[in-house]
């Protein structure tokens, strides 16, 4: 759990990184504060036997409204959720899974994997198009196949 969170933390950090504006301290600070926040509130809903279990619930999800976690580590460094919605994507879905974390910037973007590992016996995670997850469902009624990504390197 504690490289997925690390990687949806620092991605979310790189992200307001690129925005401009914020301290590197700020960042340092928002980066703990979110990874913090993420492990207390993942606590009880990661199951690395059945990585799609759960999957919903850490579900990071900006979509008109402010994610409450990213909401709440903001609000750490004083950050309003009307400055963080200048600052991060509209519509952006990040989601932590045991064994991969992932995002989509836009309702009809590309899924794309920040980090993915093997599960334990050293089978690797399932195909995408074989997921039976939240990623699963928001593919369900699109028009076009989506477009994967393969990895993306995540620096802090």
């Amino acid at each position: 759990m504690r490289t997925e969170i690390s990687t949806a933390a620092a991605f979310v950090t790189r992200l307001l990184r690129a925005a401009g504006g914020i301290g590197e301290e700020q960042l340092r600070c928002f980066r703990e504060c979110l990874q913090e926040a993420l492990r207390e509130h993942y606590k009880h809903h990661w199951f690395p036997l059945v990585p799609s279990k759960g999957s919903g619930y850490r579900c990071i999800r900006i979509n008109h409204k402010m994610d409450p976690l990213i909401g709440k580590a903001a609000g750490m460094i004083g950050l309003s959720h009307e400055r963080l919605f200048q600052l991060l994507p509209s519509e952006l879905t990040l989601w932590v899974d045991p064994f991969e974390v992932s995002y989509r910037i836009g309702e009809d973007g590309s899924i794309c994997v920040l980090y993915e590992s093997p599960q334990p016996g050293g089978k690797m995670t399932k195909p995408l198009e074989s997921r039976t997850s939240c990623k699963e469902e928001w593919r369900i009624g699109r028009s076009s196949p989506s477009k994967n990504c393969n990895m993306m390197t995540v620096s802090s």
